[in-house]
């Protein structure tokens, strides 16, 4: 298995975990668990394959990755409450995965021989939308959107972080490396610490100076 089918394949089976736990807190059925546990799991990484119009999308490539995300999703619907926080535990398995899939995406950009901008926004994509589209399906508050948090920002600066390695000479199992440790680091310091973006707030409008007659 390759660096690139490693990451892939890890991703997925993390994101799967997320997308089962948001499904017991909707309290879903086993089938409503698999699907959002697969729509997790495999949504970036097929956003970024058919933008990059890969001869194959990754998990039609290798359907044993869609076998990984169904047994995380079995796996979560018969144990999920043993957990005494699932929030807590989406949010920490999520950002595993976040800097897992960022390199995957980049790197996948990166042996197709892709510009540097194109490398990052697939970072970006692949690690984003899978959370994403989970989010929206079970009607939570997306995370990448949630105000303030630092997560598609940690995708940026893990992809920015890659794009430098290679731009400095090393090679891309480093750049790769790089780009998880920024990407974990940045989501994680969010998490713990509270590191957030400074938020836009609305002001009242200014009072119009009368017009001179």
């Amino acid at each position: 298995m390759t660096l690139l089918a490693a990451l892939d394949f890890a991703s997925v089976a993390v994101f799967a975990l997320t997308g089962a736990l948001v499904a017991s807190r909707s309290q879903l059925d086993i089938v409503g668990f698999i699907f959002v546990a697969c729509l997790t799991a495999v949504g970036g990484g097929t956003i970024r394959d058919v933008l990059l119009n890969r001869d194959a999308v990754f998990w039609v490539a290798d359907p044993t990755i869609l076998l990984a995300a169904v047994a995380a999703a079995v796996v979560v619907f018969f144990g999920a409450h043993r957990l005494e926080s699932r929030y807590r535990a989406i949010v920490w398995l999520d950002a595993f995965a976040l800097a897992i899939a960022v390199p995957a995406g980049v790197g996948v950009a990166m042996g197709m021989g892709q510009h540097w901008a194109i490398m990052m926004v697939m970072g970006v994509a692949t690690g984003c939308f899978g959370g994403l589209l989970r989010d929206v399906v079970c009607n939570e508050v997306p995370l990448v959107l949630k105000q303030g948090e630092v997560y598609a920002t940690a995708a940026f600066a893990g992809a920015g972080a890659a794009v430098a390695v290679v731009w400095f000479g090393y090679p891309a199992d480093a750049a790769l490396l790089a780009c998880a440790g920024v990407t974990f680091v940045l989501r994680a310091g969010s998490i713990a610490f509270g590191w957030v973006l400074p938020v836009y707030k609305t002001r009242p409008p200014r009072p119009q100076s009368p017009k001179q007659s």
